[in-house]
């Protein structure tokens, strides 16, 4: 990304708590919660990030700030990345707003966030299980998920 259009996305958002980080040379922010969703909007139709490629759930294990969601946006138009990493408050309850009343793609990558993680998106249009069943009481790419799996709880034909 070019320093001057970083430097302008520095200036746009500077009255928001907003963190600047960079990853191999792409840029990031790190953001709340509660301007998430105007953000978002904001780089969309101020600095063109018209793809959203990418969500992915993070569990760090810890007692505050358990869980994060990292969106990984695209701009066609001038060909430049860019990541927006929130962080949740709520360890025991993590809970945030849908990013697909932003962009539509959000719909999938969400779903799978919070199948693997449990990770419940506010205002999804249909948010259910993608892979694991959903009577499937678990989340498995939690850190306190069991390496081998929790005996009994998914039924397995036999061979």
């Amino acid at each position: 990304m070019k320093p001057e259009i970083l430097q302008e996305i520095k200036n746009f958002f500077k009255d928001f708590n907003i963190d600047f980080y960079d990853v191999n040379g792409t840029p990031g922010i790190i953001i709340n919660q509660n301007d998430f969703l105007k953000v978002c909007k904001s780089l969309k139709e101020k600095f063109d990030f018209d793809m959203l490629c990418d969500a992915v759930g993070l569990d760090n294990f810890r007692k505050e700030y358990r869980f994060e969601v990292v969106y990984n946006l695209y701009s066609t138009k001038r060909k430049d990345r860019f990541f927006v990493k929130v962080v949740i408050s709520d360890s025991k309850n993590p809970k945030m707003e849908s990013l697909t009343q932003v962009w539509k793609s959000a719909n999938w990558y969400e779903r799978e966030v919070y199948d693997m993680f449990g990770i419940e998106f506010l205002n999804h249009p249909d948010l259910r299980r993608i892979y694991m069943p959903e009577e499937f009481e678990y989340f498995p790419l939690r850190k306190d998920f069991p390496t081998m799996g929790i005996p009994g709880s998914l039924y397995l034909p036999k061979k």
